[in-house]
């Protein structure tokens, strides 16, 4: 097969792993961005990729996506595809996933967790020099595999209340402008407003901390800060977890969706129904802890200090919560042992991308009846589910919830509950 084929026809057989059209040519596999199963494409390839040229028969199941920047920014990468094949091929990510780990389970319908949209959005800006003394700002999303900025008006998967973000992120990025630095601007919708991070551009000096002032008083908005280091809070961001008001850390950890993070929870909570005490592992800002807490006994775990302080303080305004106990500890290299473990009815865990190898292996040798792991990333959640499961824990269910509509991401919560017969079994090695 050549290397590099300007019309090469090919046809589509399957979506991969990224929602990329997958095409069979002589016997190797050629991802086809945009393009759906079924149908046969004219497409330029480069290697194992291609860029969709031509569709010339299309899928019955291709629908008009809605977005003009589809194909062009980074953010979706299946807009393209009727809504039951979409489902279905979203579920059929945790399929194939514990499917190719040899792990046999009940695996739920999928559960749309959109709502309102995605509640924090992430703009990129880079100053351009045009030469003759000009520069020029470009703000929006990253191109699709590529380092060029696409300036966007507006996003239709973003939560209404995010509909100024872009002009705000936008009039922060040009105050900015005079340091020629890349930025990252992190916005999220707030029950006070918008409360703006920035990223990228060093400590800044007292003519723009006044600039960037001024800019959080003329778009109303909550707060704004730069790298954490918060430069004015005119009011507390607030988000209600539960019973609980969270005033979130600056660029802290969050559910991309205000919906996704209600379902995870209940699926949490309808989980861990009858335990008593309650282990919340890479706990945040209290996404679970805070509704846990309305039914046991809690000690919540989390590294990020902001965070923890966060959970500490909601838990202990909020009314009707029984007891949270909030440790800073970082779960990668101090795991809870044995003897920590012990005393809880069940263990929540949910950690970043790279899962929670360590914390599965003391979880494996532990009595701990009941364990829920949620993970954003089906590679970690299936090797730590396995190192469950030959700790001797049986996995009920996997509910996939997808909260990253669009895109190839999904969420996972996963019901383990330990077997009598492996307990035995454990005491008699420990025994012998």
């Amino acid at each position: 097969m050549s290397d590099f084929d300007l019309n090469a026809e090919l046809e589509i057989g399957r979506l991969g792993q990224r929602g990329e059209g997958l095409a069979r040519r002589n016997g190797e596999i050629i991802a086809v961005p945009y393009a759906l199963p079924g149908e046969i494409v004219r497409a330029e390839i480069d290697g194992e990729r291609a860029k969709l040229v031509d569709v010339i028969r299309p899928s019955a199941d291709r629908i008009a996506p809605f977005c003009p920047h589809y194909t062009i920014c980074g953010g979706c990468a299946v807009q393209n595809l009727a809504p039951s094949a979409y489902e279905q091929w979203k579920r059929g990510l945790v399929v194939e996933a514990l499917t190719r780990a040899k792990i046999d389970t009940e695996i739920a319908p999928l559960i749309d967790a959109h709502g309102a949209g995605r509640r924090r959005v992430t703009f990129h800006s880079r100053v351009i020099d045009e030469g003759a003394g000009r520069k020029r700002l470009d703000l929006g999303f990253m191109q699709a595999r590529a380092h060029k900025i696409i300036a966007i008006d507006t996003c239709p998967i973003l939560d209404p209340a995010l509909a100024r973000a872009v002009i705000a992120a936008r009039e922060a990025a040009t105050a900015l402008i005079p340091l020629e630095k890349p930025l990252d601007i992190i916005v999220t919708a707030t029950l006070e407003g918008l409360d703006i991070d920035l990223r990228g551009s060093g400590a800044l000096d007292f003519q723009y901390r006044q600039a960037l002032i001024t800019i959080a008083e003329r778009n109303d908005l909550a707060r704004i800060s730069n790298h954490g280091d918060i430069i004015i809070e005119r009011r507390a961001p607030i988000l209600q977890m539960g019973r609980a008001l969270v005033a979130i850390p600056p660029g802290g950890f969050l559910q991309a969706t205000a919906a996704g993070e209600d379902m995870l929870a209940s699926l949490v909570r309808e989980g861990a129904k009858g335990a008593k005490k309650i282990a919340d592992l890479f706990a945040g800002s209290g996404t679970f802890a805070l509704r846990l807490a309305e039914l046991a006994e809690i000690v919540a775990i989390e590294f990020d200090e902001p965070a923890a302080k966060a959970l500490a303080r909601a838990s202990a305004y909020a009314q009707g919560l029984r007891p949270v106990k909030v440790e800073q500890r970082n779960l990668f290299t101090r795991p809870l042992m044995g003897g920590e473990l012990d005393g809880f009815d069940a263990v929540v865990f949910d950690p970043p991308r790279a899962g929670a190898e360590a914390q599965s292996k003391m979880l494996a040798a532990s009595k701990v009846p009941l364990v829920i792991g949620v993970s954003c990333a089906l590679q970690s959640f299936t090797r730590d589910a396995r190192i469950l499961i030959d700790g001797g824990y049986r996995l009920e269910k996997v509910t996939p919830v997808d909260q990253f509509r669009h895109s190839a991401h999904v969420e996972l919560v996963g019901i383990f509950r330990r077997q009598p017969e492996a307990k035995t079994k454990r005491r008699g090695r420990l025994l012998g």
